[in-house]
């Protein structure tokens, strides 16, 4: 960059400007933004058109070649300040990365994502000798082992955090399943009707066969979850999974404590910490009592008719705990599992092993559900995405709990 323009708005020590605008943009690909090579070099050479006047221009001047979609502004926002303190540019920045500093109780929902991709990494100081390399490596396969296996409830702060993005790069089964609509194909049965259609546009003179097929979709999810004081913990982890779970097909979500919320549009937020502050904030029993029966009557009533089509999947997330009436509870979940395709009862309590269903509640649940599965760690979610995608369910048949006395 041209001495004119280090002068402007000096950058640190001697003008290593080019130098933090490659830190900068490799801090927001950390933090998720899509921003590249390309991306950088553009946002070089707009600032040297620009110049740096004042904090303004320069910020608006990167947001402008950064930022791409409307839910990138919050992150790029939250990474600009921390990144280019103080009131002027002229602020020292350093290009390795300072320690970690105290973190703030409330922050916006992006900031901590920015600031892991800021602090989180090493800094070039703290390389170690290859043998420590080696055994850090094997540290790091022992710790995500254990992570895989550790119960939600039990998760400190970093470690909830390593789940959350575990959940993000899951890889989620390709389970098409065929509908009544029709649509062109390459072959399948002839479609009468579209190749006389096409024989019209030639006079008759050539007709060429048009075939058809079902149209195959991914059966949608509609997820009610339990957010009562035993549930709360386990479900906000599971929030994270539907919204990974909701970039690849339609996914309802509903949270029931006291009472039943529709929370399916603020979940479709692209951003995962937005999406889950939205949901907090659209809720208010969370971590309260519970009243199963309540809800499913709710949804049944209100949504079932709405959000069960196209062989939606049902996934209930509760411990089962009922207090209200149980022959209302087990009507309810009757008509829930004959209006959907499959009805899959993520209970937490299964993570003990010696787990017996002899609450009373659950005794009355257990009959109407296809499937009966763990839903407190890493590994029990990894299961249930291999469920999603599998015919076979022996090994969570409920019949078998109902077995024990």
């Amino acid at each position: 960059m041209s001495e004119s323009h280090q002068g402007d708005g000096g950058l640190s020590s001697g003008g290593r400007l080019d130098e933090n605008l490659v830190q900068f943009g490799r801090l927001l690909r950390r933090a998720g933004m899509p921003v590249g090579p390309a991306a950088i070099l553009d946002a070089i050479r707009a600032v040297e058109i620009v110049g740096l006047l004042s904090r303004d221009d320069f910020y608006w001047t990167l947001h402008a070649v950064l930022v791409t979609k409307r839910e990138q502004r919050a992150v790029f926002d939250e990474a600009f300040r921390l990144f280019w303190k103080g009131g002027r540019l002229s602020a020292p920045i350093f290009v390795d990365r300072p320690r970690v500093p105290a973190s703030p109780k409330n922050v916006p929902p992006a900031a901590a994502r920015v600031a892991q991709a800021m602090y989180g990494d090493r800094t070039p100081e703290s390389e170690q000798p290859s043998d420590e390399a080696e055994r850090d490596l094997r540290l790091a396969a022992s710790v995500k082992e254990r992570l895989a296996t550790r119960d939600f409830a039990q998760m400190s702060a970093e470690e909830l955090a390593e789940a959350q993005a575990a959940l993000a790069r899951l890889t989620f089964p390709d389970d098409r399943i065929p509908t009544r609509r029709l649509v062109t194909a390459s072959r399948g049965k002839i479609d009468a009707r579209r190749t006389l259609r096409a024989g019209l546009r030639t006079g008759g003179d050539m007709i060429l066969p048009v075939y058809r097929k079902r149209a195959e979709i991914l059966p949608p999810i509609v997820a009610l979850c339990d957010i009562s004081g035993s549930m709360s913990q386990y479900s906000r982890i599971l929030l994270h999974f539907l919204h990974a779970l909701g970039a690849t097909r339609r996914v309802d979500t509903f949270l029931f404590g006291t009472r039943l919320t529709n929370v399916s549009r603020e979940l479709r937020l692209r951003d995962p910490d937005a999406a889950l502050a939205a949901c907090a904030h659209a809720v208010e029993d969370w971590s309260g009592g519970t009243r199963i029966a309540t809800a499913l009557h709710d949804f049944n009533r209100l949504w079932s008719r709405r959000v069960l089509g196209q062989g939606a999947i049902v996934l209930l997330v509760t411990d089962g705990l009922e207090r209200d009436s149980l022959d209302g509870l087990t009507a309810e979940m009757d008509r829930l599992h004959r209006a959907c395709r499959r009805l899959i009862w993520l209970n937490p309590l299964l993570r003990f092993d010696g787990f017996e269903a002899k609450a009373r509640g659950i005794r009355a649940m257990l009959p109407h559900v296809d499937e009966f599965r763990a839903v407190h760690s890493l590994g029990a979610v990894a299961d249930l995405v291999r469920a999603l995608g599998s015919v076979s369910a022996s090994t969570a048949d409920p019949r078998r709990y109902l077995a024990v006395a």
